[in-house]
């Protein structure tokens, strides 16, 4: 299993706690052996969790010009016409994603294009699932120029457990659909604001598969 650069400090960090808590209750409480078992359990659980939430899987994108890829892992929460304030300022189709503790937490370009914009939010962290934390949350705006010309937006948004918000693309960089353009640690949620004609492929509830579900075609 490959683990995410991202996590790779903190489950060094983890793995020490782990085994200090273990070798504290063996020392403290060497007789009381339900106890003991139980620490080992729970504490092998938590690890687990960790090292599951920075795997990295394996995915294959189709690249298509004409498709919107999945950022993200997680379940489709909206599906509606909104007015996008900070960019387009106008109305768009937006699709959100919600990615619990437990979704693998790599965010991957819906598509290809330049990175036409990007701005950092530092900001609240409310739960990922709030109306206002499109608006409110720390969060980053990415707009990829698609060959065609057609612009799309998404955005990283923070939750209620997420504290550090990562990206790696910059302005003005060329971006190729499927690859990995940021993380997000510890739920969290992705918008992406698409034209109006553009035609929906997933419904709400829907559990797309970062990199590789095709969640809108481009008209």
């Amino acid at each position: 299993m490959t683990l995410h650069r991202e996590g790779k400090s903190l489950l060094l960090t983890a793995i020490i706690i782990v085994l200090a808590i273990n070798a504290l209750v063996a020392y403290f409480l060497p007789e009381q052996v339900y106890i003991r078992e139980a620490v080992v359990v729970v504490t092998a659980v938590f690890y687990l969790l960790l090292v599951q939430f920075f795997r990295v899987p394996k995915r294959v994108t189709n690249i298509n010009p004409q498709h919107i890829i999945a950022p993200a892992d997680g379940k489709v929460v909206v599906i509606e016409e909104a007015v996008e304030t900070e960019y387009f300022k106008d109305k768009r189709r937006q699709i959100s994603i919600f990615m619990s503790p437990i979704n693998v937490h790599i965010n991957f370009n819906p598509i290809s294009g330049i990175v036409s914009y990007f701005k950092y939010h530092p900001g609240k962290y409310l739960v990922a699932w709030h109306p206002k934390s499109s608006t409110e949350n720390e969060r980053t705006t990415y707009v990829v120029k698609h060959e065609n010309g057609t612009e799309v937006l998404f955005r990283q948004i923070a939750g209620a457990l997420a504290k550090r918000i990562c990206w790696y693309a910059k302005e003005g960089e060329a971006v190729i659909q499927g690859t990995e353009f940021g993380f997000i640690k510890f739920g969290s949620r992705i918008d992406i604001y698409l034209p109006l004609d553009a035609e929906i492929c997933v419904q709400l509830g829907d559990k797309p598969v970062g990199g590789e579900t095709v969640i809108a075609k481009l008209a």
